[in-house]
């Protein structure tokens, strides 16, 4: 617990609380957008779908933004199994997140050409981009706020 806690003195909390609001901005954006879709504006849908993936974009810059500055400064996932785990496990969410962003595209790109978006495929994506939110609150929890 003590190598746990004292590893954890070198997250971002900041950075931490600033991807989470990053991810729930988005969220919002995607339902905001699945709803736009459901009632048929398109256009709608499709800006507000895609300021949900702009806010993505911002993630993986600021995971790197913090990655790259403990990296330099040793602390790999060699280091101990609290930064093994911390790399491991947001590498992981870092890689379901850019696969969203995948399928935030995809579902840009139906808005756009489709003159009948798939509802279905519309809101699948949505529920897969609020999973990985979920799972980033997840993280959050366990790495950034629990002493």
């Amino acid at each position: 617990q003590a190598l746990f806690l004292e590893s954890q003195q070198h997250l971002s909390q900041g950075i931490g609380i600033s991807n989470t609001v990053v991810l729930l901005t988005s969220s919002l954006f995607v339902a905001l957008g699945t709803e736009a879709a459901r009632h048929g504006k398109r256009q709608h849908a499709y800006r507000l779908i895609g300021f949900a993936f702009v806010l993505g974009l911002l993630f993986p810059v600021l995971k790197m933004a913090e990655w790259l500055p403990k990296v330099n400064a040793g602390l790999t996932p060699g280091e101990n199994l609290f930064f093994m785990y911390y790399y491991l496990m947001t590498g992981l969410h870092l890689c379901h997140l850019v696969l969203g962003l995948v399928i935030l595209a995809f579902v840009m790109r139906d808005l756009r050409v489709s003159t009948a978006p798939n509802i279905k495929f519309i809101e699948a994506g949505g529920t897969y981009w609020h999973m990985v939110d979920l799972l980033w609150l997840i993280l959050l929890a366990l790495f950034y706020l629990m002493r």
